[in-house]
């Protein structure tokens, strides 16, 4: 697969563009004006006392591994999670290659107590906007989608919505990015999003590189427990698990055996 991450960015340009003529930003403006204040993302991944703090995601689809699950009651699973011992949930919102939607934000909000995170691919400010009306209280910011000037706009944007920021390298050259910004959290990605295949090792080569008052997250590719405890070893103060969760016919069970 060539390049999945800019075939990706260019749909989400034109989706952005539909959803500015469909609802104008005044519109989610007035709406933010009634929101009350977002819960504290970070403060959710440091908690209190030890123990494995897991952002567990909601995700149907990939491009890489097509269809996950099929049943995907949004609000039941974000409860079970929750129950479970997730720290925070990610909730895919990306429609065409992920089979995500904004609602699924609100659905979860409705349902838990945790924080939760915005996982699209955000090249506009108009999408800080819509996801801090739908309910989210973070958003992904990827670093091979943007030139640093413009990570450095939407982090800015994003924190005077009230946003926390969690950045995502796959890279050193991404990873001294955001190491030069203002964002809340970094996440190593073990998947290349040019070519969606993964590497653990990546992911713990970068995590070392990381500051632990930065918020070191390792992303993707953790499928057990001995997968959980390298990325800990590596400096993860959090782990972002989605696929093995949501295959498993009891996510919550399956997050419970990530846990320490």
């Amino acid at each position: 697969m060539n390049d999945i991450l800019k075939t990706i960015e260019e749909h989400t340009r034109l989706r952005v563009a539909a959803a500015k003529l469909a609802v104008p930003e005044a519109i989610l403006e007035a709406r933010r004006e009634t929101l009350p204040s977002c819960r504290d993302f970070p403060a959710a991944l440091r908690g209190k006392g030890r123990g494995t703090r897991v952002i567990a995601e909601l995700k149907s689809a990939s491009p890489s591994k097509g269809l996950i699950r099929r049943d995907f009651p949004v609000a039941e699973l974000a409860r079970e999670l929750e129950a479970a011992g997730a720290a925070a949930l990610s909730v895919l919102t990306e429609p065409e290659f992920f089979r995500g939607r904004l609602e699924n934000l609100e659905l979860a909000r409705r349902e838990v107590q945790i924080p939760l995170l915005r996982k699209d691919f955000v090249v506009d400010e108009y999408q800080l906007l819509e996801a801090r009306v739908f309910g989210a209280d973070a958003v992904l910011l990827i670093a091979a989608l943007l030139a640093p000037e413009e990570l450095h706009r939407l982090t800015d944007r994003a924190h005077r919505l009230g946003l926390a920021v969690l950045g995502e390298a796959h890279e050193e050259a991404e990873l001294g990015m955001l190491l030069d910004s203002e964002v809340d959290m970094i996440g190593v990605n073990a998947r290349d999003l040019r070519t969606f295949r993964t590497d653990l090792g990546t992911t713990a080569r970068l995590l070392k590189q990381i500051p632990p008052d930065r918020l070191p997250v390792a992303e993707s590719a953790i499928r057990d427990r001995a997968d959980a405890a390298a990325m800990e070893a590596a400096g993860a103060a959090a782990l972002l698990v989605g696929e093995t969760l949501m295959r498993a016919p009891h996510p919550g069970m399956a997050l419970k055996g990530l846990l320490k």
